[in-house]
């Protein structure tokens, strides 16, 4: 595993103990149409029509978007929830340096 990886997951962890986010693809475009999101991180698995929308709706609002290269599973065994997740939107980074990373890529 890469060291961009490791960093990635350790931020992500820190995000979700001191930060707020929103789970779920839906829910992650009404809060980017509503100027609400600093950040949107999305799996490799999201579907095809729904990560167009993120990817269109986040251009348009200047969000970055940052590709997980692992699955929905993969991301909600990481966030430590027993079901899939797509889509994480960052509402606020807390004391994670999450956003300093997706900066760097």
């Amino acid at each position: 595993m890469s060291e961009q990886q490791v960093s990635f997951e350790g931020e992500l962890k820190s995000l979700l103990k001191t930060g707020k986010v929103i789970f779920g693809a839906k829910r992650a475009i009404k809060y980017i149409k509503l100027n609400k999101v600093k950040m949107v991180i999305v799996a490799s698995t999201l579907r095809g029509d729904l990560k167009q929308d993120i990817l269109h709706y986040a251009k348009l609002s200047n969000v970055p978007v940052y590709e997980y290269k692992g699955s929905g599973w993969d991301l909600g065994t990481l966030c430590g929830k027993p079901f899939m997740i797509s889509t994480i939107s960052i509402i606020d980074e807390g004391d994670s340096k999450i956003l300093d990373i997706i900066k760097e890529r």
